[in-house]
């Protein structure tokens, strides 16, 4: 079953607010077996939103459209909803008295535009809006089912968990879609895809391969649809392991989880803590483990340390290592890593010293130029890299290279 998803939106065009709705609803459809066809989005405009509606129609079985259902002039969903099925609208008693109810308790009176939320096009179901005013309609019409809903994602959220998506699995039967995810790292998209051709290859139809990289980092993504899960199940452990068995050297893990996740988790296995170091990427290495709940049990802390003034105070790098080597150098990011293992007193620590640019750099120490250090208890190790001229870029990709020389020191003491 295919499903699309259009949302409506001036504001949504012009960069105002970020569609975040349309990811959420198709993660929850997967979860449920319907596959999206495509997600668009479109102006408040009556003929957009009709030639929107004529198209998906085309492709899906499903249709789901978020915005438009305020009350103010701009909002014109309902009405061109109204014009496209042929349904005069109608004042719905439940939606009104609900909004009634809704604008007691905020005390606050109720005026004409308010009044007009509760007009409906008569002939769809009327689905409450709970959390709002705007009422979720769904139409049947020629075989597919359209669901206008609010665009606000709380209030969408609520409709699709207790009302749409309930009703979707009664008026079709779905089948299962199956994911298994295999991050792995250290070998590009084209070696990897040469490394596990003949098992690609041998996949059956109802089970798609795919290759998500990321900045140094690949994950696939097997996929199996059909109506028997377990049959599903076993065929997905079956290719996910000789995938691993293939490429174990470049496996991280086979969950799908972020890789900042995974190495804490590893770390929490065996009860192992880190601290950070930063100077070029200014916290943002430390964000990307503070994000997820739980990472106060390995993660203690850091220094943003961005003068040298500061690699001095905190860290304890030698002044004379600044003087000589400068402050982006194999020697102070080693300094950097030791000081964080010392005066935060962690097993493990990741420094970051580097040019992000897109000022700053010389012949010598060009902007993308980052040594990043990784430090236990015993030993230290550096490495250069050499990133390009974007000042975004070089500060995600600096994270990432941490983390995988992170990843790597802890695999590698693990195994001894």
């Amino acid at each position: 079953m295919f499903a699309e998803i259009i949302t409506i939106g001036d504001e949504i065009l012009i960069g105002q607010i970020v569609d975040t709705n349309s990811a959420w609803m198709a993660v929850e459809l997967n979860k449920i077996g319907v596959k999206v066809k495509q997600i668009t989005s479109i102006s408040d405009d009556a003929a957009h939103i009709v030639n929107a509606l004529d198209q998906a129609q085309q492709r899906a079985d499903l249709i789901l459209i978020t915005g438009g259902l305020g009350p103010t002039r701009d909002d014109i969903t309902k009405h061109t909803l109204a014009n496209y099925f042929n349904m005069p609208l109608r004042s719905d008693e439940a939606t009104l008295a609900h909004v009634r109810q809704f604008f007691e308790k905020l005390n606050r009176p109720m005026i004409d535009l308010n009044i007009k939320q509760a007009e409906v096009p008569d002939g769809c179901t009327v689905i409450m809006n709970k959390n709002g005013t705007a009422p979720c309609m769904w139409f049947e019409h020629q075989g597919k089912i359209i669901v206008s809903m609010p665009g606000v994602p709380f209030e969408m959220k609520y409709l699709m968990e207790d009302e749409i998506i309930p009703r979707i699995k009664n008026s079709f039967q779905l089948p299962f879609i199956i994911h298994q995810t295999i991050l792995t790292a250290g070998l590009g998209e084209s070696f990897l895809a040469q490394q596990i051709q003949d098992i690609e290859e041998s996949l059956p139809s109802h089970i798609k391969l795919a290759y998500l990289p990321k900045l140094g980092l690949v994950r696939l993504r097997l996929s199996a649809s059909g109506l028997d899960e377990l049959a599903l199940k076993t065929e997905i452990s079956t290719y996910t392991r000789q995938i691993v068995e293939r490429v174990e050297q470049y496996v991280v893990l086979t969950e799908d989880v972020p890789f900042e996740k995974a190495i804490m988790d590893l770390m929490a296995k065996h009860e192992l803590s880190f601290s950070v170091a930063e100077s070029c990427t200014g916290g943002y290495l430390s964000h990307l483990f503070t994000q997820h709940p739980g990472s106060s049990t390995v993660f203690q802390g850091g220094a943003v340390t961005y003068s040298n003034a500061l690699k001095q105070a905190v860290l304890g790098v030698q002044e004379q290592t600044l003087i000589q080597f400068g402050a982006v150098s194999e020697q102070t990011a080693e300094e950097m890593a030791l000081g964080a293992i010392n005066n935060f007193n962690t097993d493990y620590a990741i420094a970051i010293t580097g040019v992000a640019g897109p000022g700053g750099g010389t012949a010598e120490k060009p902007v993308g130029l980052v040594w990043i250090a990784v430090a236990n208890k015993t030993t230290v190790k550096a490495k250069r890299y050499q990133f390009a001229n974007q000042r975004l870029q070089n500060i995600e990709r600096a994270a990432l290279a941490a983390m995988m020389l992170l990843f790597l020191q802890l695999k590698s003491d693990l195994k001894n």
